[in-house]
């Protein structure tokens, strides 16, 4: 697989940051369920012909602006998101892709600049965490507050993280270097995203706790009440998210 991190950027950055701790829960899924979520001009893209959707906490850290500009309280927050994966072709290239279902963030600002920037579907909701790594092992809960009640990610693993294995669902996971957003007025954007592989730590222990029909409907809604497919806590690192662009 072709390590896109390294790629050169064909445009300037709009945001940096560090992405830490990711916990990401991976359930196959039948394709029709995400049929009405794919971007104009992307298509599914699928590990040894099944498809996943995955439910994602991180920590977003030091967050500036065109790489440079911090914005007061804004710098650190947590983020959950459910994500599944695309690809798009493009001469004889192929872009690997990861197409964004619902991102949730504890701040109001955040959520309306990723709506307006790319057509992000950003949501706030009140958010805690509570992380512990070492090289012996990880374990990563990320939780938010919907109407009343909290639902919350657990992840737990042993052991010392490595870099996936070359052609492994957990290098499928964390090697899309592209993002893709419906446009509302149809059409899609494009954006690049750069960072070096992660190291991971394969879980031993990983659910979901919550009402996941409210937020993405009752058919993943259901996804998420059974035992995740896989698991694991990836290491993150520095990333760029590059200025987007409507390609069709």
């Amino acid at each position: 697989m072709a390590n896109e991190a390294e790629a050169q950027p064909t445009s300037s950055a709009f945001l940096s940051a560090e992405w830490r701790d990711l916990a990401m829960l991976n359930y196959e899924v039948d394709p029709a369920l995400l049929k009405d979520y794919v971007p104009r001009g992307t298509e599914l893209d699928s590990f040894e012909g099944k498809t996943y959707v995955s439910l994602v906490g991180f920590r977003f850290l030091r967050t500036k602006l065109f790489g440079f500009v911090p914005i007061p309280f804004h710098t650190d927050f947590d983020e959950v998101n459910l994500r599944f994966y695309v690809q798009r072709r493009e001469g004889e290239s192929v872009k690997r892709g990861v197409v964004f279902i619902r991102e949730i963030v504890p701040k109001r600002a955040i959520a309306f600049v990723a709506r307006v920037v790319y057509g992000e579907n950003y949501t706030f909701h009140p958010m805690r965490h509570s992380v512990h790594t070492s090289e012996s092992g990880a374990t990563a809960e990320y939780a938010w507050k919907l109407s009343c009640l909290w639902c919350r990610i657990r992840s737990q693993a042993s052991g010392a993280p490595t870099l996936p294995r070359e052609g492994s669902l957990e290098q499928f996971i964390t090697e899309h270097y592209w993002g893709y957003a419906a446009q509302r007025g149809g059409g899609s954007v494009e954006y690049q995203v750069t960072h070096v592989p992660w190291r991971v730590w394969k879980c031993e222990d990983a659910s979901f706790e919550g009402d996941g029909g409210a937020l993405y409907g009752h058919a993943l809604g259901m996804v998420l009440r059974r035992p995740p497919d896989s698991a694991f806590i990836a290491d993150g690192s520095k990333v760029q998210v590059l200025m987007g662009r409507r390609f069709c």
